[in-house]
């Protein structure tokens, strides 16, 4: 069993949005299908080369988004990108580190994908009140140095 989870992340690197999909699917075959879920009138959407896909393009575009997703190699005309904003794009793989805290989400210990959607959810939830809590104190997490 081998699923791969798909996420929207806003720019704080706080979870908005996930699906589940097999694992041997491309991403950017359930790009659309995630973005469907999120308002993305005047947002910026960070991607990485195998987002750059034509139909992806097409839909940010038609929704009022910028796409800031480096062109592939093999394609003919390649586009601007703007590195600066695409250096953010850490912030989705931060969110993937934080989720593979909560060891059942990192060994896929559930067989049903409700079950393991709903845990994905909890440890999403658990990741948004660390963030509430330290905005609220003002504080960032410790970070101990001997």
């Amino acid at each position: 069993m081998n699923t791969k989870i798909h996420a929207v992340v806003d720019g704080l690197g706080n979870p908005v949005e996930f699906f589940l999909s097999p694992g041997n699917d491309h991403d950017a075959t359930h790009a659309i299908e995630v973005l469907d879920r999120v308002e993305l009138e005047g947002s910026n959407v960070l991607g990485d080369r195998a987002y750059d896909t034509d139909a992806i393009l097409k839909y940010l575009e038609e929704r009022g988004a910028i796409a800031v997703i480096p062109s592939k190699a093999n394609r003919l005309v390649q586009r601007d990108c703007d590195w600066w904003l695409y250096k953010e794009r850490h912030l989705v793989e931060c969110f993937f580190q934080k989720i593979k805290w909560f060891r059942r989400v990192a060994t896929r210990y559930d067989k049903s994908d409700d079950s393991f959607l709903g845990f994905v959810y909890l440890a999403a939830i658990c990741i948004w009140l660390n963030s509430i809590v330290c905005w609220i104190f003002q504080t960032r997490p410790s970070i101990m140095i001997d």
